[in-house]
């Protein structure tokens, strides 16, 4: 079963990756619904979390306006927000590896 369930993170690509090797915060494997590589809100995984933590802290206080945003934020407490931010900051945005080539 456990084999199955890694197997299943590992074909659903690098969220699914993400999630094999890093248990996430509560909350913050919802975010990929939204802020991954090609959809509309585009990727957040990577970005600084001092800089994903303060666009959370902006939504749930009302400076930065949002619909969604706004209610998705006011349901974390600002330790959750840093959590995720934290989680989110060291997941590796999508792309080609590096190489391991030196020029």
């Amino acid at each position: 079963m456990r084999l199955a369930v890694v197997s299943a993170w590992l074909l659903a690509g690098p969220v699914g990756l993400a999630l094999a090797t890093e248990r996430p915060p509560p909350g913050a494997s919802s975010c990929a619904g939204c802020h991954v590589e090609g959809a509309a809100m585009g990727a957040i995984d990577g970005r600084p979390a001092a800089e994903i933590a303060a666009a959370l802290a902006e939504y749930r206080s009302g400076v930065r306006p949002a619909s969604v945003m706004s209610r998705i934020a006011k349901g974390f407490s600002e330790e959750e927000s840093r959590a995720i931010a934290a989680y989110l900051s060291r997941q590796r945005p999508p792309g080609p590896e590096p190489s391991q080539e030196r020029p």
